[in-house]
């Protein structure tokens, strides 16, 4: 069993990430609700095992703090929130949702599992850009938790 005593399994988590990775990336390509998404993907959680709770969080606060998330990220990017690539995209929006609005989970597992998803999905460099943007994006939104990583 790979539950830690708070209770979370981390395989589980992982799995929501990437469900949620997909999810997200096609609200950006379809658009609809948080509710429509999660149902389109519900199918595929009874055949993986996944912390479905986790997935319908992460889906659920991307798609109502969508703007909020972008204009935070956009002051680390060096083009507009819409020109990144969009599983990019959405590996930056769950991740920041995360870093902002979860904050139980540390920073360094936000980060891991962004650049694993980004690796997994996206293009050749991509999770080097995702890592660069999301590192300045810790050290300023989780600056004590950042700071007492580096000592």
């Amino acid at each position: 069993m790979n539950r830690r005593r708070d209770g979370i399994d981390p395989v589980h988590r992982s799995r929501a990430r990437r469900r949620a990775l997909q999810a997200i990336y096609a609200w950006q390509m379809s658009g609809g609700t948080a509710q429509q998404i999660i149902a389109q993907f519900a199918h595929e959680q009874a055949h993986e095992i996944a912390d479905v709770a986790y997935f319908e969080d992460l889906v659920i606060g991307v798609t109502k703090h969508v703007r909020e998330l972008d204009a935070a990220l956009q002051e680390f990017l060096d083009r507009t929130v819409e020109e990144v690539d969009p599983i990019e995209r959405a590996a930056m929006r769950i991740a920041a949702y995360e870093l902002r609005h979860r904050l139980d989970v540390p920073y360094r597992v936000v980060l891991n599992e962004a650049i694993d998803s980004t690796k997994r999905f996206g293009s050749e460099h991509g999770h080097t850009f995702v890592n660069g943007v999301l590192d300045h994006a810790a050290a300023a939104w989780r600056t004590a938790e950042f700071d007492a990583s580096r000592k």
